[in-house]
Formats: structure tokens, sequence, C-alpha cells
């Protein structure tokens, strides 16, 4: 482990303007706040952060990320407080560590409730700042260096599986192939301890056959790049058993048959020396056809650029090159860590966002398969992740709000929510949530989706509920005028009518529940007649001369006899309007008002001069009549209708928010003074906001 002084002396290396003081205070404040917290390996827990703090430091980042090493656990392990982080060490500090803790909360989740896709995917839009995913990085590292310590098998297994699932490729997507190889190697260790053991011992066997082989071809290719007056590094090694592994079970051969064990590195001096080094080595010795990649002029979606050539050497040995500038390898090591590497006078932005970078390292790229690499990444910068108090995990679109949250937990939440708390403060529901925010959601028990929340929630489930919990309260209060308008019609049914009538009616109008019974009542799709015969068969036959607005007798001046007519929805003409048909050819005449705005859209149609016969009576006119938002409104309409003999033949809200609620209604009503009664009388209720004729 790292003594204080030697992780301070680290940092002055290559930082001279550090804060010393700093880093000592951060280094006996973990040291302090894990006390006496052992490991598995029964060493000091602060140990750990130590380690991890050094690995940072390999990769010479600034004080900020190496602090944020040393404490990264204090939060998730100990008392101490992101406020108590921010009060000691500042807040570019106390954003990092709880960058880290929200990455590290998810690791405790039953394995059920993160699939390694979803956590790769939150830790990947949870690492706005590039710093916090190395250190979460390095934190995986160390642990699998110490895995053996852990006596329970099951449990190295499932650790060494989340790394091999999840922490190797996400090394991988942001270029550190170091720290991808080794989480690889010692998680294929636990999972395939078999295989381990024997593809390690025949690399041993190899080794003691070569007799230094290796080295000797990597001496001769430097002779050779030498010779054609290249000043180059190179160095060759066997490739690690978890590749060769990999290898045999992609191709489907055994070890004998994997020809290209031996891979070797060329580092040059410039870009033009790698390819005038990639000349050498290909009129040396034969290169093997379709095994050449130029990630020079096209790098990978991580900034990894290098040539890479098979060539066959002497004996049919094959060989894998890769030819680079030792930039390109620093960066090809350690990825975008090395944007981070400590310069004098150049220190970087810990702000700037590491997706920055793979954009402008995708803009040179055109190979199609690294660009759809980069989409599904970019994918995830449009999701957020957030958290139930109990530490469930859900991914939501970008913009998502408590609400959506609520509904994608469970729909009968969503239904019943009245408040919620995020990052345990009180927050309006119209609030965007955040990576990491965890979510408390407060419920009432008579509460109600808000049709007003469909201004701001952003995933479809919350919008479909919604609606649909709109449609069910307006289809409740259509059934609640249905039913105001069946007491006035069960008054004129010479029998008393209880619960038993209401069911008999109810199935012989072919309806399964008395509440659909009254929402046909209220919807207008049921006469008056047809009710009370429903509910006393041949009562209608007594009942004295019904109200003027019942029944039509409408007669037309103009018309042919026998000549067909259809009253035109569009205006809804009344006996008392100034009306005038339209004849398409081969159909009925259209009978409309003079001052119809549809005469104005120019019609195929004969125009024929028509006027109301004497007695004419009943029709249907339409009203737009806008209610204040406030208990009894509906009530008190249906009642003005009911008062007026007008019988409601259509109900629809057309539109609904805080404060008013706009209805269109049908009206089966005597002529235009009726309709113009009816229509002064909504005008003249308090309940009423406007009305008008369409």
């Amino acid at each position: 482990m790292l003594r204080q002084y030697e992780l301070v002396e680290r940092v002055k290396a290559y930082d001279p303007d550090a804060d010393e003081a700093m880093l000592n205070r951060a280094y006996v404040y973990t040291v302090q706040k894990h006390g006496s917290q052992k490991r598995a390996s029964g060493d000091p827990y602060f140990s750990h952060p130590v380690e991890v703090a050094g690995l940072m430091t390999d990769l010479k980042f600034d004080q900020e990320t190496i602090i944020t090493a040393l404490l990264h656990d204090t939060v998730e392990d100990t008392l101490a407080t992101i406020e108590d982080i921010e009060a000691n060490f500042g807040p570019e500090v106390a954003r990092l560590v709880d960058g880290v803790t929200k990455l590290s909360k998810i690791e405790t989740m039953p394995e059920n409730e993160r699939a390694a896709e979803n956590l790769r995917k939150f830790l990947l839009a949870m690492s706005e700042d590039i710093r916090v995913l190395l250190v979460k990085l390095a934190d995986r590292l160390h642990n699998m260096r110490t895995l053996h310590f852990i006596k329970s098998p099951d449990k190295r297994r499932r650790i060494a599986r989340e790394t091999m699932e999840i922490y190797a490729p996400l090394a991988e997507r942001v270029g550190m192939y170091e720290y991808m190889r080794e989480m690889q190697a010692l998680a294929f260790e636990q999972l395939e301890a078999e295989a381990y053991a024997t593809l390690t011992g025949r690399l041993d066997q190899l080794r003691s056959k070569d007799h230094g082989q290796v080295d000797a071809i990597a001496l001769s290719m430097k002779q050779a790049l030498a010779a054609a007056g290249l000043k180059v590094q190179v160095w060759g090694r066997e490739k690690q058993p978890y590749s060769i592994w990999k290898k045999m079970a992609e191709r489907h051969v055994s070890f004998d048959q994997v020809t290209d064990i031996m891979a070797f590195r060329v580092i040059t001096q410039s870009d033009a020396d790698c390819y005038r080094a990639l000349g050498v080595l290909h009129t040396t010795w034969q290169f093997i056809p379709g095994r050449f990649k130029d990630y020079i002029s096209t790098p990978k979606t991580n900034g990894y650029r290098s040539l890479h050539t098979s060539l066959i050497y002497e004996n049919s040995m094959r060989a894998e090159v890769q030819v680079r500038t030792a930039d390109m390898h620093q960066l090809n090591e350690f990825g975008l860590a090395a944007h981070w590497a400590y310069k004098q006078g150049d220190r970087p932005d810990g702000q700037v966002g590491w997706l920055r970078d793979l954009i402008e390292i995708v803009d040179a790229s055109h190979d199609a398969e690294e660009l759809l690499e980069h989409t599904k990444l970019a994918i995830y910068q449009d999701r957020i992740f957030a958290f139930t108090p109990k530490g469930a995990l859900f991914q939501l679109p970008k913009g998502a709000t408590p609400v959506d949250f609520a509904f994608a937990v469970h729909t009968d939440l969503g239904a019943h929510t009245v408040g919620a708390k995020i990052n345990g403060r009180h927050m309006p529901l119209r609030t965007p949530l955040n990576n990491g925010d965890v979510v408390e959601i407060i419920k009432g028990a008579s509460a109600e989706p808000q049709l007003s929340w469909l201004g701001f929630v952003v995933t479809g489930k919350a919008r479909a509920a919604i609606r649909r919990a709109g449609r069910a309260k307006e289809r409740a209060e259509i059934a609640a005028i249905g039913r105001k308008l069946f007491d006035e019609i069960a008054e004129r049914v010479p029998a008393k009518i209880g619960k038993k009538a209401i069911r008999s009616a109810a199935d012989r109008l072919a309806f399964e529940e008395e509440e659909d019974l009254m929402h046909a009542i209220g919807a207008g799709k049921l006469a008056d007649r047809e009710v009370m015969e429903a509910l006393v068969p041949g009562s209608t036959a007594n009942l004295p001369d019904e109200p003027p607005a019942q029944g039509r007798a409408i007669s037309i001046k103009g018309l042919t006899p026998g000549l067909a007519y259809s009253l035109a929805s569009c205006c809804h003409p009344v006996p008392g309007d100034r009306i005038v048909g339209l004849r398409p050819k081969g159909d009925a005449v259209q009978v409309h008002t003079i001052d119809c705005r549809e005469l104005a859209n120019g019609i195929d149609a004969d125009w024929v001069d028509l006027s109301w016969g004497e007695r004419s009576q009943g029709a249907a006119g339409r009203l737009r009549v806008v209610l204040y938002n406030r208990p009894g409104t509906l009530a008190e309409m249906a009642g003005i209708y009911a008062r007026n003999y007008a019988n409601v033949l259509g109900l629809e809200l057309t539109q609904r928010d805080d404060l008013f609620h706009t209805y269109e209604v049908d009206l089966e009503v005597q002529d235009l003074a009726h309709l113009t009664r009816i229509v002064s009388s909504l005008r003249a209720s308090d309940a009423i906001a406007q009305a008008e004729r369409i």
C-alpha cells in the first residue's frame, strides 16, 4: 500500500503546483472515516481507496481526481456525507465523489433487478465527466486484483461475471485496453478455471521450447527497420489466455490451430514512419491478405489509432504486428484517460463532458460498424436512470418527470400520485429528472391523473394512462348526467322504480351494467320512450301528451314529392332557420342553413330553394358549452336541458384544462325559438362560462 508521502510525491512529480496540504488532508480523512473496517484480505479497508488513487497517479490525473479516488467509498461505507466532502474539499470533488457513489449504489441491488446491459447504459449515461467512470474502473480493477481473498466461490464468480460483462466492455469503449485486458484475465481465471489452467500450461510449454524466440523475432524486425533508416522500439509478447480462448471459441479451433499466438508492437517517431515501417515489414516478410487494418486514417470511435497486420515468419509461424507512434500507444492503452494527463500550463477543464471527445473522434471515421457502435453509445446520452428509495433502477427518456417515473414503476402508483421527493426534497411534479436521482412518489388514496399532466410527461405509458383515466372520468361524468335524466324519466313512469326494475331495463336494452345504461342516456343514445318502455313495458301507451320537443314532424317546402333529403350535419338546421338545399348528382338533397360555411366551398350540386313547412318541429341543434371546472356544473347543464324539455342526442368533451371544460352537445329541439331559449338559459347560469350555437 502506498504511504501518504509516497502518494503525494507521485502527484507532485507531474504536477508541482498540486495542493499538498489538501492531498494530505484527503489521505488522513479516508483513513479516519474507514477506521477499523477490514477487507476480505484482512488489510485495513482504507488500503483500497489508497491503491485506487495510486492507479489514478499512473494516469497523471489532476489532484481533484486523486482526492476523489481516496474518498470514493466514504459516502457509501462510512458516516461521511456529500455535504461534508464539499465543505472539506470543495464542490468539484464533491460532484465527482457523488458521481462515483451513484455508480456504486447499483452494485448492491439484487441481480434480477439489474441486467448487464441496463447497468452499462446507466454507467455510460452517468459518466458526464470521464473522471467519474475512470475512478470506478480503477476501483473495479483493484477489487479484481484482490478477488481471490473472498472465500465464497459463488460471490467470486458473480463479481467476475459482472466484470466480464460490464466493466471490461466499458474499459474497451473508452479505449482503456490495459484495464480491459487485466480485468478479462482475472475474471477468466474465476469463470473458466479449468480452461485458464490448461491454456496457461500450454503457454508455459511453448515458452520453455521457443528459447527466446519472441525476443529473436522482435530483434530481427528492429534490425530490418533500422536498415531502412527508421528509429523504432519493438517488443513482443504472447497473447493472454482469455484472448486465445475467445479466438478458439469464435473460430471453433483447437489450441494447436491458433497460429497467431505471438503479437508484436512497433513504436515509431511519426505517423509517416508508421506507414514506412509497414512497407518494410511487408516487403521483408509475407503478410496475410485480409488481415491489414488502418486505424490511423480511420480511428476507432474510442480514439484507438494503429496499423494492424499479420505476417508469416520463418517456419510458417504467424505473428500479429501493431505499428503506432508513442503518443498513439499512450492513448491506445489508456484511452480517453490520456486526454486528462496533467500538462503544465494546459490543465484540462474538469467540467467538459467526455462525450465531446468521442464526437470529435468519430467525425473522422468512415467505418459503418464503428459509427453504429458510437450511435449505440450516443443513444444512452438521451436516457436518464433514476432509483426508487429501495434502489430499483428505472430507465426513462431524457426530460422525464416524477409522473413518468411513477407510471414506469406501476400504473396504479402513477394514477394516485399527488407529489414527489427528489433526493429527499419536495419538488414540483413537472421537474425534469437527472441521472442517479432517487425519486419517492407521494400517493393520495383519492387522487386521480390530471389531464394537465399531458403538458409535461414524455413517456408513452404515462400519456396513455392519463388519457385513459380522462376518458374514464368523462364517461363517469356523462353517466352522472344520464342518472339525473333517468330520475326525471322514471318520475313519468306510472310505477315505483327500484333496483330490480333498473336491472331488468338494462337487460332489455342489452346493457351489461347499470352504469352502461346511464352513460347511454347521458350521451343521448336512448330516447325517453325507449327507457320508459324498458322500465315498465306498455307504460308509454297510457302517458299523456309528450313534452313539445319529443319526436319530429318536419315538412320542407320546395322539394319534389317523395324526394329524399337529409338535414346537414355541418350546420344542424332547425325549424325557423333560413334554409337552402343542395342536390349532388344521384344523391339526396342536403338541407343547410343559408349561412352555412360549407356553402362557400363550391360544392358540385344543384341549389334548391327551400323553406320549412307550417307545422315543422323537432330537429337536432348543436351547441358549444364551456363549463367552469368545479363540482356540479355538469348536473346544472343537464338540468337546464331537462327543464326546457330538450332531449340530449350526443355529448362530447372536446377540451379540458384546470379552469374550464368545453362540451359539444347535440339537442333535439322543437324549433329555432326553442333552441334560442335554451342558449339564453345556459348563458344565465353561474355554472356556465359560455354557450353558443355551432
